[in-house]
């Protein structure tokens, strides 16, 4: 309605400023022409000597002109109406007007047909000899011939109009459509986005603004659909990871309490097992608000300079016993003139959680290679396993929540499927790169990429 509106207002003053403008510039370049004429006859009558001749160009004059010509010797008989029969009734000038022409000034008004009623125009030029008003020459014509010429133009004006109009109209009902049911659309996708339904989209047509809007739109309810989904896997995962335990933990509880177990071996395994699934839950639970602090954008990092190489080797100190128990060698490769700019303890994570993995998944006898070397300014950390690997399709899932390869194997071994997850987050933090690459049944290479400390 307001494309409508607005256009017609401005159809309608354009259209009646041109009409305007059109009619004045007419009528007035018929003034001028009459007033042309009048001075013609009047430069004619000056240099004529003979009054038939001037008499004769009067008569030319009205006949092959637009105007009719009337020459009086007596200016009194224009105030006076007559001897002309055309205009018996009225006069054709007023007694004001007679004063101008005394005066030696032209008169040229626009006025209503005595007897026809219809508007004239007309220019009334003096004729003076020797500072004496001699004569007259009323030149006038009917205003219906000047207007005629504006029947076509009118009609033209009022088909462009019309054409216009409707133009405008489909055009702003066509652009509301386009803007409108895209908005419409979101709106109806919102209301079922706010009761938990993400998984409308808006179907896109057009590459302009309300395209892209609709774009953004769709792209935000991808991320909906995913935060969702993620946040119910989520809650599957803690359930999950957290009924297996507490089943154990219940059913071996009430069998003591019950006195189904009665033989203290027995007991002592079974409060053993307890004990396990308890320190399960609580590494869980540790785990679980790690990942959320580190997930945290606001959660700080205490950076400082440290040699990347001396807490590589404090870690592997710690694992020294597990891997002898395995009988895997870790073979070490680092330069110590490295320096990076982190936070200890969670670089220590770091490498504690890759080194934990390596060792858990590498066969009895087999071994795990560290190395850290320089590469322009980046540290790169690398920790390879001569375990079983991990299958292609697997590897972009791999430090996700609770995502495990072998989920069976992963839960005998104690795993609570987020450290690498954790891994990921720090070494994010960091401004690092995480990068893993692995070839199944042979092994898996864990690559760290750190922003290096020059000295």
């Amino acid at each position: 309605m307001t494309i409508i509106v607005v256009s017609l207002v401005m159809i309608v003053t354009g259209a009646g400023l041109t009409y305007y403008l059109y009619e004045k510039f007419y009528v007035e370049k018929q003034k001028s022409l009459l007033v042309v004429q009048g001075e013609e006859l009047k430069s004619y009558y000056q240099n004529s000597t003979n009054k038939e001749e001037f008499k004769k160009r009067i008569e030319w004059t009205d006949k092959t002109s637009d105007a009719r010509v009337i020459f009086t010797e007596d200016p009194m008989l224009l105030s006076a109406g007559i001897p002309y029969e055309e205009f018996t009734d009225n006069n054709l000038i007023t007694f004001e007007e007679r004063q101008h022409l005394l005066e030696g000034e032209k008169v040229i008004f626009v006025r209503k047909h005595p007897r026809f009623n219809q508007d004239i125009l007309a220019v009334t030029i003096p004729l003076f000899k020797e500072n004496q008003l001699e004569g007259a020459i009323f030149l006038y014509m009917s205003l219906v011939d000047v207007y005629e010429p504006f029947q076509s133009i009118r009609f033209i004006l009022i088909v462009m109009f019309v054409v216009l109009l409707t133009l405008i109209i489909w055009i702003g009902h066509k652009m509301t459509n386009q803007i409108i049911k895209p908005l419409k659309e979101m709106e109806t996708i919102s209301q079922k986005m706010s009761q938990g339904d993400f998984s409308k989209r808006i179907l896109v047509k057009k590459k302009d603004e309300i395209g892209n809007l609709s774009n953004s739109f769709n792209i935000l309810a991808s991320s909906l659909e995913e935060v969702d989904k993620k946040r119910r896997e989520f809650l599957q995962n803690v359930s999950h990871e957290l009924r297996t335990p507490l089943s154990y933990i219940k059913g071996y509880t009430e069998a003591i309490l019950d006195g189904i177990v009665v033989d203290r071996n027995d007991i002592e395994k079974y409060v053993s097992i307890i004990q396990n699934e308890v320190g399960r839950m609580h590494r869980l639970v540790h785990d679980l608000l790690d990942l959320a602090q580190l997930e945290d954008d606001s959660y700080p990092m205490k950076c400082e300079p440290l040699p990347f190489a001396q807490l590589i080797m404090d870690v592997i100190e710690r694992f020294e016993l597990l891997a002898s128990q395995k009988e895997i060698a870790i073979i070490r490769e680092l330069d110590q003139d490295i320096i990076v700019n982190g936070d200890i303890d969670r670089l220590e994570q770091v490498v504690s959680n890759l080194l934990d993995n390596a060792i858990r998944y590498t066969p009895k006898g087999k071994s795990v290679r560290i190395c850290l070397s320089q590469e322009e300014n980046t540290a790169i950390f690398i920790i390879e396993d001569s375990g079983s690997g991990i299958p292609k399709e697997d590897l972009p899932k791999v430090v996700e929540r609770f995502y495990r390869v072998n989920k069976a194997r992963t839960r005998k071994e104690g795993g609570t499927g987020l450290g690498l997850s954790i891994v990921y987050q720090i070494v994010k933090k960091h401004d690092g790169e995480l990068k893993i690459d692995s070839v199944y049944k042979e092994g898996t290479s864990v690559i760290v990429k750190l922003p290096l400390i020059l000295i």
